[in-house]
C-alpha cells in the first residue's frame, strides 16, 4: 500500500523539521516551542523518489520555568509530495502495545519498527516536579480502519509507565498539505504529566518481494536548471488544555543530487 505524505513524519507529540538542522521558535503567552531537525540524505533526486530519514527534535516550555501544559489535540498536515509506502511491511496493533516495556514491545512488533528516539516529561506530583526519561518506538500501524502509526513512549526513569500514541492519517484533496496526522493525546499520569522534549529518527528500507522500498520518500522537485527547491514542508496545529491554540506552518528546502 501506497500512500502520498510529505518529506516527512511525526510524531508525535509535536515534532517536525527538514533540510539541514536548524531551530525554529515559536511562542504564545507565556508558551514556547523549539523545532529543530533535519533529513538524510540532504541532497536528493529530481526525477524519483528515495528512501529518506527523518530526524527531529522538539521541545515544549514556558517563560517563567514552569510545567507547560498538556496537549489534548495534535494534527500534522504534510507536504503531498513524497511517498509513504507501507506495501508489504508489517502491521503492529495498536492494542498489544499497552503497559508494555521498549523490550516488550519490540519483541510483539518489532518487524514494524520504523523508528526510535526519547523523551522526558515532567509531572507535578511535588513542589518542584518530578522529571521522566524514556524512551520512543515507532511502528507501523493501522488505527481506525485506516493507516497509521503507533508511537510507544516508555518511561524509565525514575519509574516505568507507557503511553501510546495512535496517530491517524487521513487525506486531503486540495492544498498543500495533502495529508494529515491526528490524535487525540491521552492524559499522562492522571493529567498532572507534560512532555516537554521529544528527539524521534523515522525512516527505514526494506525489501518486499525483490524490491527496495523506503518507509519514507522523497525526491527534490526544483525547478529546471535550479539545484535548489523551496516548498511548504508542514503544517501543525497544537491544542492544549488550558485552551491555547498553535497553529505552526515550517517552509523548507532541498538539493538536487
Amino acid at each position: 500500500m501506497r500512500r502520498r505524505l510529505g518529506i516527512t513524519l511525526l510524531f508525535v507529540a509535536v515534532m517536525l523539521a527538514g533540510g539541514a538542522a536548524q531551530a525554529e521558535i515559536f511562542q504564545s503567552g507565556n508558551l514556547r516551542v523549539t523545532l529543530s531537525g533535519g533529513f538524510t540524505p540532504h541532497q536528493l533526486p529530481r526525477d524519483r523518489p528515495i528512501p529518506v530519514t527523518i530526524r527531529i527534535d522538539g521541545r515544549i516550555g514556558t517563560l517563567d520555568g514552569t510545567r507547560p501544559p498538556s496537549l489534548r489535540n495534535l494534527e500534522i498536515g504534510l507536504n503531498r509530495n513524497g511517498i509513504l509506502t507501507t506495501r508489504g511491511l508489517p502491521v503492529c496493533d495498536v492494542s498489544v502495545l499497552q503497559s508494555t516495556s521498549t523490550d516488550a514491545a519490540m519483541r510483539l512488533c518489532g518487524p514494524a519498527l520504523v523508528g526510535r528516539g526519547s523523551f522526558s516529561a515532567d509531572v507535578d506530583i511535588s513542589e518542584e516536579g518530578l522529571p521522566v526519561e524514556g524512551t520512543i518506538l515507532a511502528f507501523n500501524s493501522r488505527v481506525g480502519g485506516g493507516p497509521g502509526v503507533a508511537l510507544h513512549f516508555n518511561g524509565t526513569v525514575p519509574v516505568q509507565a507507557t503511553l501510546v500514541l495512535p496517530l491517524k492519517v487521513r487525506h486531503q484533496p486540495k492544498g498543500p498539505f495533502g495529508t494529515v496526522l491526528a490524535t487525540k493525546v491521552p492524559k499522562l499520569a492522571g493529567g498532572l504529566g507534560s512532555v516537554t522534549h521529544i528527539k524521534l529518527a523515522i525512516g527505514r528500507t526494506y525489501t518486499y518481494r525483490g524490491q527496495r522500498l523506503g518507509f519514507i520518500s522523497a525526491s527534490c522537485s526544483a525547478p529546471a536548471g535550479f539545484n535548489t527547491a523551496l516548498f511548504p514542508f508542514a503544517r501543525g496545529s497544537f491544542e492544549f488544555v488550558n485552551g491555547r491554540l498553535l497553529d505552526i506552518a515550517l517552509t523548507r528546502s532541498c538539493r538536487v543530487r
